[in-house]
């Protein structure tokens, strides 16, 4: 077989790709679980400073999850369901939202179900224009289980999410740019160029404060104004002694680009 997930890395961003075309790369136990083993790779690889997340082939950036592999699991109970599917997905999307460095998704086809809820965690989504994308669980009698009872509403706010929620329609590109749910939309041909570009212009900044950006973002929302300020605060309070803010404060007092060492 295959392996379920494709990893490259050159001059600092790693693509990932869901690598399941003949199954418009559903996401079944054995892709998630290999994608959280590349991402715990990514993690201690120093060389790596930004990630692009896409699918295989010309159709989909993910279908959504296994529905076969997922009915098995149903069959076997409330407790297998949740632990097998439920919590593996769940775990999947918090991964990618909390992940130290920057994850972009590259939107390349059909972003259904999980698909569109691995787009809701990332950090930052460039789409092709032939992108369609879809919240469609509620056809199958369920809600969304990997997050996105609660990343979209956050997202797109209460009412527009409820209607793609509760409708189950399916959306486009320009659609999903209009509600916040990637940052923009190009010629299909563009796609993996824009998604590389946007990472370039991300990784020329210290690591460490990119990281602490995004762990300061991603634990801010999901607290009050005050305790989000205390967690800017100790994001902050964590690079003071760092090479890199010392680095970047000279760079800019004697007008010279600063060269970060990620410490």
């Amino acid at each position: 077989m295959s392996d379920p997930i494709l990893f490259e890395a050159s001059d600092g961003i790693a693509l990932v790709t869901l690598n399941r075309p003949d199954k418009l790369n559903a996401l079944n136990y054995a892709l998630i679980d290999r994608l959280m083993g590349v991402l715990d790779e990514i993690e201690t690889d120093a060389t790596v400073r930004a990630v692009i997340l896409t699918g295989a082939g010309d159709r989909a950036f993910s279908a959504g999850a296994d529905i076969r592999e997922f009915v098995d699991s149903v069959r076997h109970g409330r407790d297998t369901a949740v632990r097998d599917f439920v919590r593996r997905g769940q775990a999947m999307t918090a991964r990618l939202e909390a992940f130290r460095k920057p994850v972009i998704a590259a939107v390349n086809g059909l972003a259904f179900g999980g698909g569109c809820e691995i787009t809701e965690a990332v950090h930052l989504a460039v789409a092709s224009e032939r992108a369609q994308f879809a919240k469609p669980e509620i056809n199958l009698g369920m809600p969304p289980t990997f997050g996105g009872t609660q990343r979209l509403p956050r997202l797109a706010g209460r009412k527009r999410a409820l209607e793609l929620l509760l409708t189950g329609a399916p959306f486009s590109a320009a659609h999903a740019l209009e509600i916040g749910l990637v940052n923009k939309v190009v010629p299909h041909d563009a796609l993996l160029p824009a998604a590389r570009e946007l990472a370039d212009s991300i990784i020329r900044h210290s690591p460490l404060a990119v990281g602490a950006v995004i762990t300061a973002v991603a634990r801010g929302l999901n607290m009050g104004i005050a305790e989000g300020l205390q967690a800017e605060s100790e994001q902050f309070a964590a690079l003071v002694p760092s090479r890199d803010l010392s680095e970047g404060l000279d760079a800019w007092i004697s007008r010279r680009q600063p060269n970060y060492a990620g410490r």
